[in-house]
């Protein structure tokens, strides 16, 4: 993520018609304003317009915001999946960095139209982001922690973090910083609702019992298993599906060898693909004696299922389209 020289030397000029541009039309957040101090934006009404200013506590310092912003950036598929669910079309979002094919996740993409490509995600391109005016950007540390103060030069920034297990506490964050606390907390109660709706509806139909869930990402190194402690781990943790051994502890991510994919076993088991399959170790895996015994190969009960869902979502809409995949596989109809 480090910056070219020339964009250091350019930089300052952008950043300086941003901050000209937000002192003429009054409409933009600041990245500092001494006066607003610690206040919590708590004091505030949170949800409406009239909740601003307000000051938002995050992981890399305080963001403070004059007025409720309209003009937003995200730099993550996370941040992307959670401002579109608010209602907010971002004037600039960075596609998923796993993504072979590029662009926006084709889940959201009645919602991006007319969205700028401020990436790639390791190293986005801050002078596209300062002429798109933003009042807000939104991302996580462990992604952008090194261009952070490039990045509150330009707009009020508020960085959860990190990706993936947290995604509900993150959305939260990010509701705060909009001004949209109430839409998020409903948005994330109607999903874990439906996932406990479908939950039982599995547990029905396998006469009080629920299958076990197995996650398995082919990538462009060793192949990756997923744990609790994952987007996934969480959304199979909502609707109630028990985990293999190997995936039933508290990590993100266990890479596992061609030999041991035994591990991956369980009653449903579920596919995804980050990359190029001819750059992955999906063919080499699935060609192998241990692969062709697993109960999940006999029984017919591997599902390949979309990466930028599964993997890239990180938020409520990609999990809602999670639950018509486990549905579909455990046979039962997709929640409401």
């Amino acid at each position: 993520m480090n910056l070219p020289s020339r964009l250091h030397r350019r930089l300052p000029v952008a950043v300086l018609a941003v901050a000209l541009s937000t002192t003429l039309l009054a409409a933009c957040g600041s990245g500092g304003d001494a006066k607003s101090g610690g206040s919590s934006a708590a004091a505030a009404s949170p949800g409406s317009a009239a909740g601003f200013p307000r000051s938002v506590k995050h992981a890399a310092g305080t963001a403070e915001l004059k007025t409720q912003p309209k003009r937003v950036v995200v730099l993550d598929s996370g941040e992307l999946d959670d401002v579109t669910l608010l209602g907010i079309k971002p004037v600039g979002a960075v596609s998923p960095h796993m993504k072979t094919n590029g662009g926006f996740p084709a889940y959201l993409k009645d919602k991006v139209e007319g969205t700028k490509d401020v990436g790639p995600m390791n190293e986005p391109n801050l002078e596209l982001i300062a002429s798109l005016k933003p009042d807000l950007i939104l991302s996580s540390k462990v992604r952008h922690a090194k261009v952070y103060d490039q990045l509150n030069a330009i707009a009020p920034t508020v960085l959860a973090e990190t990706t993936g297990f947290p995604w509900k506490e993150n959305l939260a964050l990010y509701a705060q910083a909009l001004g949209k606390e109430d839409e998020a907390k409903g948005a994330l109660a109607e999903y874990e609702a439906r996932a406990k709706k479908l939950g039982e509806a599995i547990k029905a139909k396998n006469h009080g019992t629920m299958p076990t869930a197995s996650v398995v990402r082919f990538v462009a190194g060793p192949t990756r298993v997923y744990g609790k402690s994952s987007y996934s781990g969480v959304v199979l943790k909502d609707v109630g599906l028990g985990r293999p051994a190997s995936q039933d502890v508290d990590k993100n991510i266990i890479e596992i060898s061609a030999e041991q994919i035994g591990q991956a076993d369980a009653d449903l088991l579920f596919v995804t693909s980050a990359d190029d399959p001819s750059k992955t170790k999906e063919s080499e895996v699935q060609q192998t004696a241990v692969w062709q015994g697993l109960n999940a190969v006999k029984g017919g009960k591997v599902f390949t299922v979309p990466d930028e869902t599964w993997m890239s979502g990180i938020g409520v809409q990609a999990a809602d389209a999670m639950l018509v995949d486990i549905a579909k596989a455990a046979g039962v109809d997709a929640p409401k």
